[in-house]
């Protein structure tokens, strides 16, 4: 089956008060992809966001970002007014997340929303807090811990509670009890808004798929509560970091600064940690897609200290164990490998052997440094099981990407279109036919490509920091119009999917179909 998507984080989306959250306009999304016949919504990672606001350096890998609480749905509730939340200065870019005012504005509205709750007498909380124990014991009491140390890394806390000594842990649960109970009432919120939001999805056919980084933040519950997890010292400090090696792209390679984890101890245990994260994200997603799939093969491992990664070398990961692993307890699941960057013989077989699709980036196909791998990106050299993108959220706009490479590529590009004559501007159209034609499964396309919009709306340059993580769809931009247009290059390339509210079309497909047949 030929199936279709659109990436649009959650923040992402329209609305009031700043940010993109389980509101009416997640709902409206939902409604849109409906109309045009896509199948799925892929967004970025939901876990709340530390230093640089990147979903992809989170607290907890469990826990839910408390911005994507609907404000509007706690003034339906009654524990906030709308006069109260239309008097704070949430920023005045329509298009942009201001994520500063986001923090100062939120969560004394959060807080004014738990303090009215009466939330320790909700039966729904007390089983929640029950089933969820395992992580949000440790989140809850690891955020209210660090707010009352100024927010500073755990690495900083006195030692008694950085190394969770039984006596100081009995003194912050004690001491901090209802500011631990705000941050499990936060999670509730979340867990309950967003499984409401993905029922409503998934009853009218939109399947969502997830996004988990392979890594962990270092100043996270997560590190905090299980250092025997992590490749750290008798201090609990990191004795090497994640990152990427030097290439032509970044001659000082990337520093992630992420733990790595202690493969060993891992395989030891069944890999039980992981396969609890794992199965946590399928309760929340329908498919997974794995980031720096590469790394279950072999991470890159650089000292810890090095300003750089020129020292790093790789290590080996757990390889197919891991997977046979999550076969074994999970059942098959749907996951995407991330097999983006450079790719050995032995990746390109571990996802091979995994079974599960990776991925392609139509960017990648036309950059004249890369003469390795680039072909790998064309798309008549696209294995039917893999997930085709013009571009992700690490990427170009289309529009940018097409105006800033060089002449050459431009035209190695049009040759392969065999288009001399449509103007620059318009090119993405032009791009996105070529990938929703291809023989990929499944295509999913940036809302930024389907508006053709430069690279001002980007949403994430790697190894920069202030202006990734902020664009947002304004009210209105994707209007029918465009859905229309959507939903016929959809047509075209056989990638319609068939949703409940349009019985009457499907009846006939599935009576064309049969006539075929």
């Amino acid at each position: 089956m030929r199936e279709s998507g659109i990436l649009l984080p959650v923040s992402s989306l329209p609305g009031k008060y700043g940010i993109g959250c389980f509101s009416k306009e997640a709902y409206h999304f939902v409604d849109q992809l409906v109309k045009s016949e896509q199948r799925y919504w892929q967004i970025l990672p939901l876990g709340p966001t530390s230093y640089g606001d990147s979903p992809y350096q989170s607290f907890s890998t469990f826990a839910g970002n408390p911005y994507f609480i609907s404000l509007e749905d706690l003034i339906e509730e009654g524990v906030l007014t709308r006069e109260e939340c239309d008097a704070v200065d949430f920023g005045d870019e329509e298009g942009s997340v201001d994520y500063s005012k986001i923090y100062e504005g939120r969560f004394p509205l959060l807080r004014k929303a738990y303090e009215r709750s009466n939330i320790a007498e909700n039966p729904e909380f007390v089983r929640f807090q029950e089933e969820n124990a395992w992580w949000l014991d440790d989140y809850s009491l690891f955020m209210a811990v660090k707010a009352r140390m100024d927010q500073v890394s755990w690495d900083q806390w006195p030692e008694d509670i950085r190394k969770r000594w039984g006596y100081s842990l009995d003194y912050y649960r004690r001491e901090l009890y209802f500011e631990i109970e705000f941050y499990k009432y936060l999670q509730f919120k979340f867990d309950e808004q967003w499984r409401k939001l993905k029922a409503y999805a998934n009853d009218n056919g939109i399947r969502i798929i997830g996004d988990i980084p392979i890594y962990v933040a270092f100043d996270s519950a997560d590190t905090w509560a299980n250092p025997q997890l992590f490749q750290l010292d008798e201090e609990n400090i990191p004795v090497a970091v994640a990152g990427c090696p030097p290439d032509g792209f970044a001659a000082d390679g990337q520093l992630w600064g992420n733990p790595l984890y202690r493969w060993d101890y891992h395989r030891q245990t069944g890999y039980d940690w992981w396969m609890k994260r794992l199965a946590h994200c399928f309760q929340m997603y329908d498919v997974v897609r794995i980031d720096h799939f590469r790394g279950f093969d072999e991470y890159f491992s650089i000292p810890y200290g090095d300003k750089t990664a020129h020292n790093g070398h790789w290590e080996k990961g757990p390889g197919m164990d891991f997977f046979y692993t999550m076969r074994e307890r999970l059942g098959w699941k749907e996951v995407i490998a991330e097999d983006l960057g450079y790719v050995t013989d032995s990746v390109r077989q571990l996802v091979r052997d995994s079974g599960f699709p990776g991925m392609k980036v139509l960017e990648f196909a036309f950059d004249s440094r890369d003469t390795g791998s680039a072909s790998d990106y064309l798309p008549h050299n696209y294995p039917t099981n893999s997930v085709v993108y013009t571009g992700t959220h690490d990427n170009e706009t289309l529009t940018g990407w097409f105006g800033g490479i060089l002449k050459e590529e431009q035209e190695m590009l049009r040759k392969y279109l065999h288009d001399f004559h449509t103007p620059a501007d318009k090119i993405y159209w032009e791009v996105i036919y070529l990938v929703m034609g291809s023989v990929a499964r499944m295509c999913i396309i940036p809302m930024q490509d389907y508006l053709g919009l430069d690279n001002k709306s980007r949403m994430n340059q790697p190894s920069t920091l202030g202006t990734n993580w902020k664009w947002r769809l304004k009210k209105g931009q994707l209007d029918d119009a465009l859905l229309d247009e959507i939903l016929e290059v959809t047509s075209i390339y056989g990638r319609k999917a068939w949703h409940p509210q349009n019985k009457k079309e499907n009846q006939k497909n599935i009576k064309n179909q049969q006539e075929i047949g």
